[in-house]
């Protein structure tokens, strides 16, 4: 470490008895972490003062005994000082900001003596501590939020940056905390943040944490007790507002009555409670009773007579004894017990013979009146609702009840009620009595229409009529008159057109076709039926119709490019040495119908009965049938026609001639992917022969196991298979959805250059997902079609999608 030099460098001669001794005084400054490990190197004092190393041995170079000797060695040899002893700067200076360690060494002849000092660099080796494990906090629980409390500050032996520098609380909804920080101290305030309330919470525990400076920071935490002071906050609670006794009319004064009993929240004197009675103005009846002020017992304190007071009712009033006191009251009712003689009588006043089903708990029905000429328990009646009825009574002064609605009414489940009501008093042997009251229950609009599905599929074939009824809905609600009366109305059509296609009768829930459907142009749209009934306020539900257009057979075929279906003729050269099955051209044409409406066969219309020419039925594949002779004529005017399965069929022709030419040269094609050469094969193609044999093969071999399973079950029908259907689309595309119908299967041997196409029946069930699969292949989820019983078969043929070179 380098040294710093404090002061300059002085000469003082002393004339001694051995020889001239020169001492300099020199200042030299190094620096030394604390806890710092014996034998670490503090600095090269010999270095430092210029001295020669090779002679410190000789002049005896060394540490002059001192108070700080015991931490540090000199090396004679070298002249390094060296940590002897581990150093501690706060046991050797306290929390002084600087720990600076004088030190002396001499060296002989001459006789010289330096001082240097070690400055002694805090760590952060020591934590905050707080003086007591926890601390206590008064506060009354009508401290406002805001007020501010002291909390106890941490010390740290550890100076500077290592000392105390933050503090933090535990978290808690009810206080936060304040850091002040000025100079070296840091101290720290507690921050009343909600209302305190000590019967919900007397005593909140927090953790108060204590950080120092140091890198990583150390900390040190107390316990922070709040004990909630107490206020005259809370009134007395009685156990209840209203008790009840029976007395004898003949027992003797100092008889307990009963017994009150009032809480207080609040501790102390505080929640110390005195009861007394309240003064009425029936004082006389006053002087009867007597309650003892701390444990609430009433006692009877004079004669008791029932003829002159049946019931006695008595105010007690519970006070604490807070500066501030605070009062509660109840109620007390004697009954003064007489001999049973007399029967019960029950008389109904007011009645509402007729209430709405729709009447909350707690509706009064009647008035009930029961009358006892006896006195105390003999006069006593209790009044009870016979069976299970959704009615309760109430008593709501003495012999006065109510009859109310107890639970829910339902006039669809029950119109009327005989409430059977006993009144039976509480004498020995008691005495009772009955009376019927009948109570009729008016209908409310509770109930909305329902329809018996919430989803409703209608299917309709295109171009059918207008106004044509595509579907009569129904809806029924369980209310009567008004209330059941149901009008019906469309809302929210699915798409825009929709609100012109349909309309509903409002009364019958007829749905009327406003338009003619085309299939080719919307196969299926969606609206919503609404039901609502007459009441006030209207009670409405909807049912959803989804609508699918059934396909017929309304469009013609339509021949693709190349070739055109308007009359022109095409021209096609076909070599005189073809062999048979020479490939000459492939006609492709589409039907915007779908299903079997869309399934097309090609024929060769003109001329009739040739013999040189073959056309595939499904691949519309033209190939030669044997070798030209020379009878041939030159050219061959072919006429193709091709037409769909509907019922009628529709149909569409085009004309082609092909002229025999004498040299393959010759030869001119419009079709890129034809091969120049029937009967040459790549490696791919024989691969693909080889994948499209094996796939034919398993497929016959499912289809053969389906059948048997369905000619055993079905007696000689059709098989039932379960295929996905597939239909071709004008742009090339074609799609398969994936549902459970019955088809017919046959196969066409025309050409091994096609695909497996499979054409549904036109009444998919409703769960069918329609999958279009593009020119890659690759399967797209599009449309989800209807359900229909009608089932039709199914025709797999082979249509050519995709061109091979074989």
């Amino acid at each position: 470490m380098a040294p710093i030099w404090e002061h300059g460098y002085n000469t003082v001669c002393f004339s001694l008895l051995f020889g001239l001794w020169s001492i300099a005084s020199g200042q030299l400054v190094y620096t030394v972490s604390e806890e710092t490990s014996s034998g670490i190197t503090v600095g090269n004092l010999a270095k430092d003062l210029n001295l020669n190393v090779q002679d410190l041995e000789r002049r005896g170079f060394q540490i002059v005994d001192g108070p700080n000797k015991r931490y540090f060695d000199l090396n004679g040899k070298t002249g390094n000082i060296h940590v002897r002893e581990r150093t501690d700067r706060e046991a050797l200076c306290g929390r002084s900001a600087k720990c600076s360690l004088e030190l002396e060494v001499i060296v002989k002849s001459p006789l010289n003596m330096y001082r240097f000092e070690v400055n002694v660099v805090d760590i952060n080796d020591n934590a905050p501590t707080f003086r007591s494990a926890s601390s206590q906090v008064n506060i009354s629980e009508s401290a406002f939020p805001g007020e501010r409390f002291s909390l106890p500050k941490a010390y740290d032996a550890d100076v500077g940056t290592n000392s105390v520098k933050s503090y933090k609380l535990s978290p808690n909804e009810y206080f936060s905390i304040d850091v002040h920080s000025g100079g070296d101290t840091v101290s720290a305030e507690l921050v009343l943040q909600k209302p305190l309330d000590r019967e919900k919470l007397a005593v909140i525990q927090l953790t108060l944490t204590a950080l120092d400076g140091g890198k990583p920071p150390r900390s040190g935490t107390t316990k922070i007790v709040v004990s909630v002071i107490d206020v005259n906050d809370n009134i007395p609670v009685f156990s209840k507002p209203l008790y009840k006794a029976q007395i004898h009319e003949n027992v003797l004064p100092g008889t307990s009555v009963i017994t009150v009993q009032a809480n207080d929240l609040d501790e102390g004197i505080n929640g110390e409670i005195m009861y007394s009675v309240v003064s009425q103005d029936s004082s006389d009846e006053l002087n009867v009773f007597t309650i003892n002020p701390l444990t609430g017992e009433v006692t009877v304190a004079g004669e008791l007579d029932h003829e002159t007071s049946a019931a006695i009712e008595i105010r007690v009033k519970a006070t604490d004894k807070g500066h501030s006191p605070r009062v509660a009251f109840c109620k007390v009712l004697v009954e003064v017990v007489d001999v049973n003689d007399n029967v019960p009588e029950i008389s109904v006043t007011s009645l509402e013979d007729v209430i709405q089903e729709d009447s909350p708990v707690g509706t009064m029905v009647g008035l009930i009146t029961v009358k006892d000429n006896d006195a105390g328990k003999n006069g006593a009646v209790n009044l009870k609702i016979k069976g299970s009825v959704p009615f309760k009574i109430e008593n709501t002064y003495k012999n006065k009840y109510s009859l109310m609605v107890g639970g829910p009414l339902d006039r669809e489940t029950t119109p009327l009620y005989n409430v059977t009501i006993t009144a039976t008093d509480e004498g020995t042997p008691p005495l009772s009595s009955t009376s019927v009251i009948t109570v009729r229950v008016s209908d409310v609009n509770d109930n909305a229409p329902q329809f018996p599905e919430a989803v409703i599929n209608v299917y309709v074939k295109e171009n059918s009529p207008v106004g044509s009824v595509l579907q009569t809905v129904s809806a029924f609600d369980p209310d009567i008159d008004n209330n059941a009366q149901i009008v019906y109305s469309l809302i929210d059509n699915s798409l825009k057109s929709a609100a012109h296609a349909v309309n509903i009768n409002s009364v019958t829930g007829d749905i009327h076709a406003l338009q003619s459907f085309n299939f080719e142009e919307i196969k299926t749209f969606q609206f919503q039926v609404q039901a609502t009934d007459s009441g006030v306020p209207p009670q409405r539900s909807n049912a959803t119709v989804n609508v699918f257009i059934l396909d017929e057979n309304d469009n013609s075929p339509a021949i693709l490019p190349p070739y055109s279906e308007h009359g022109s003729v095409n021209s096609e050269n076909i070599p005189y040495t073809a062999e048979p099955g020479y490939f000459v051209a492939k006609i492709r044409a589409v039907d915007a119908d779908s299903g079997y409406n869309a399934l097309l066969s090609y024929h060769i219309s003109e001329p009739k009965g040739n013999n040189l020419f073959r056309i595939g039925t499904s691949s519309g594949e033209i190939r030669t049938k044997r070798r030209m002779s020379d009878n041939d004529l030159k050219t061959h005017p072919l006429v193709i026609l091709v037409s769909d399965n509907g019922e009628p069929a529709f149909s569409a022709t085009v004309s082609i001639d092909v002229a025999v030419v004498e040299s393959s040269g010759e030869l001119q094609t419009k079709f890129r992917h034809v091969p120049a050469k029937d009967d040459a094969f790549s490696d791919l193609n024989f691969y693909l022969l080889i994948a499209i044999v094996a796939v034919s093969v398993i497929f016959l071999l499912s289809l053969i196991s389906l059948i048997a399973v369905k000619w055993h079950k079905t007696n000689n029908n059709f098989s039932s298979y379960s295929a996905p259907v597939i239909t071709t689309h004008p742009d090339g595309s074609w799609s398969y959805s994936k549902s459970t119908q019955q088809y017919d299967v046959c196969f066409s041997s025309d050409t091994l250059k096609s695909d497996v196409v499979v054409f549904p029946a036109p009444f998919p069930p409703a769960d069918a997902e329609l999958i279009s699969i593009s020119e890659g292949d690759t399967f797209t989820r599009t449309q989800t079609l209807p359900n229909k019983e009608k089932v039709r078969k199914l025709q797999i043929n082979y249509f050519s999608k995709m061109e091979y070179s074989v």
